[in-house]
């Protein structure tokens, strides 16, 4: 699997919840099983003790992502650190790949070897945070901090990982983007609103004191 399929554990965690919306999914064991995605292995590990402990770990992650946000590199690596101390991962050489086709090898039969990040066996939980929190670790120092962001389009702050080439991502989706670039084009258009009824009235109060002084 790639690293970048294991940084979107974090992703996919931070934002099953909305603080300024006052939403969150993370309710029910079925909701903490859909986070692993095809590991079906590890997500029949869920208990329901694992709702309380993911949301524990959730908050933490969040923090990794709002340190970030506001420049402190600091403050987010120490956090992703304690993660990384308290859930450590398991790596692993696998040659499995997703193609059922192929079976895990190459042209010539052999495997297609790459590095796996276990799942650890004690809980989901624990599972879940080892992989998410190295994943998130591998593209913080792949990338650098500022790479993980929180959604500029309020009230969303969802968290995303930037890749893009010029380190401009400012959004977590084309529909927050979208939204963003309409609120701030309708509040440009009501300030040049705002500014032309201003400058019409300044004239008109100039025209009526001119003609007041010609009388």
């Amino acid at each position: 699997m790639e690293l970048a399929y294991y940084s979107d554990y974090a992703v996919r965690l931070v934002n099953t919840e909305e603080p300024a919306r006052g939403k969150d999914s993370l309710t029910s064991i079925d909701a903490v099983r859909d986070l692993f995605g095809a590991n079906q292995q590890a997500a029949r590990r869920a208990a329901d003790a694992d709702v309380t402990r993911f949301r524990s770990v959730r908050a933490r992650l969040r923090a990794v992502f709002e340190a970030a946000d506001t420049g402190d590199e600091t403050l987010s690596v120490d956090l992703l650190n304690s993660l990384l101390l308290e859930f450590p991962v398991s790596p692993q050489i696998s040659g499995h790949t997703a193609s059922d086709e192929r079976r895990g090898r190459d042209d010539d039969g052999r495997p297609l070897w790459h590095m796996h990040l276990a799942d650890h066996p004690s809980n989901a939980t624990a599972g879940y945070a080892a992989i998410a929190a190295m994943g998130l670790a591998f593209h913080l120092t792949e990338y650098g901090v500022d790479r993980l962001g929180l959604c500029e389009a309020p009230p969303c702050r969802n968290a995303y990982l930037d890749t893009s080439t010029n380190r401009s991502r400012r959004y977590c989706s084309d529909r927050c983007a979208t939204r963003a670039n309409v609120a701030a084009y309708r509040a440009r258009k009501r300030l040049e609103a705002d500014r032309s009824e201003k400058t019409g009235l300044a004239a008109d109060t100039a025209q009526r004191s001119s003609v007041t002084g010609e009388r």
